[in-house]
This record gives structure tokens, C-alpha cells and sequence, in this order.
């Protein structure tokens, strides 16, 4: 009886520790950066009122501006920073804020450095409203995923950004661009999952 529970425990034992590994080593399965990331990431898509009337299409739209600065900025960050083309692919960075400011990524671009992320892939986003004196403030909460360039999984961290739906009335009609007040405010982020076994 004691060698079948000893059997059990080694088999137990065994298939934790591969489940465990196979975990860590979980690889990006999201589609690859390229310049065509940069065509499409532009920014200057509006929305109209009807389009933003529920909350998971407001989510679904704030998923897809997360995902694609993030695309952008690991274009950026996997390149010199001095090419013409680095430019344009900064300058598509800073058409998602509403304030053109270059302190905007400098938190986004320097984590993207040091852990020297090459993908990223955006989930669990959720949106929320503050009330700030007369100000409704919006705010999403999201978790990121990062990956190497050889896309092994990195860590996954959660952010916070602050994001507005601007009017931007196009032929009489009432429309909405979307932009980022903020963008990775350290003080409201944190790491949420451990990092990948070495």
C-alpha cells in the first residue's frame, strides 16, 4: 500500500511540475508588428453616438487603443529611435493623447526598454467613471501581457490610463475621436502576475 501511495505522489508530483512549467513558457500567439500596424494605428477614426451608447462597445473601442499604442510602441522600441521611419511611428504614438507631450510615453517607453518587451498583448480591460467636481473623468484598467522577441512570455503587468472621447463634429453630424489624458501613471499601476521561470 505505501509503494502504490509513494507511486501516486511521484505521478502527482511529476505532472505539477510539468503543468507548471508548460505555464511559464507560455509564447505570444497575437499577430506580428509590422508596418502595416503603422497604417492602421493612426488615431483618426471617429465614432458617432449610437456607436458608443453601450459599455462593451465603449470597452471594445478602448481594447483596441490600448493594443494599438502598444503595437506601436513596441515597433518603436524594438527599432534605433533615430530612423525616419521611428519618427513617423513616434509620431502615430503621440496622435493617441490628447496633449502632445513627450512625458506622455516616456513611463510606457522606459518599462518596454528595461524589460526589453517586443510584444505586448492587452486584456481583461475594463472602463470606469469618476466624478471630479463637475468633471466626469474616464479611466480604464487593464492587464498587459509582455513577450520577448523570441515571443516567450515576460510578465503581465495591470495599468491604468485616463482616456477622453473628444466631439469632433464631421458633416453636421455629432462624432467622437478618442484620446489618452494619461497613459501608465505609475502610482495607480502595479505588477500583477509573477514572471516567467528562468
Amino acid at each position: 500500500m505505501k509503494k502504490q501511495n509513494k507511486f501516486y505522489w511521484w505521478i502527482l508530483s511529476l505532472s505539477l511540475i510539468i503543468s507548471g512549467f508548460i505555464s511559464c513558457n507560455k509564447k505570444y500567439e497575437g499577430p506580428d508588428n509590422s508596418l502595416e500596424t503603422i497604417r492602421n494605428a493612426n488615431n483618426r477614426v471617429t465614432y458617432t453616438k449610437s456607436k458608443l451608447d453601450s459599455l462593451q462597445a465603449i470597452n471594445l473601442i478602448t481594447s483596441q487603443k490600448v493594443q494599438d499604442l502598444l503595437d506601436l510602441s513596441t515597433l518603436y522600441t524594438s527599432g534605433n529611435k533615430d530612423t525616419e521611419i521611428d519618427s513617423v511611428i513616434y509620431t502615430q504614438m503621440q496622435a493617441h493623447f490628447l496633449a502632445k507631450d513627450s512625458n506622455n510615453l516616456k513611463p510606457l517607453l522606459k518599462e518596454m526598454d528595461s524589460l526589453k518587451v517586443r510584444f505586448a498583448k492587452v486584456n481583461n480591460l475594463t472602463t470606469s467613471k469618476s466624478v471630479l467636481e463637475k468633471d466626469t473623468l474616464d479611466f480604464a484598467n487593464f492587464d498587459v501581457e509582455y513577450y520577448d522577441k523570441k515571443k516567450t512570455y515576460i510578465t503581465t503587468v495591470n495599468r491604468k490610463a485616463q482616456y477622453m472621447l473628444k466631439a469632433s463634429p464631421v458633416k453636421f453630424q455629432k462624432e467622437f475621436k478618442f484620446y489618452f489624458v494619461n497613459f501608465y501613471k505609475k502610482e495607480s499601476d502595479s505588477i500583477k502576475t509573477n514572471k516567467a521561470a528562468k
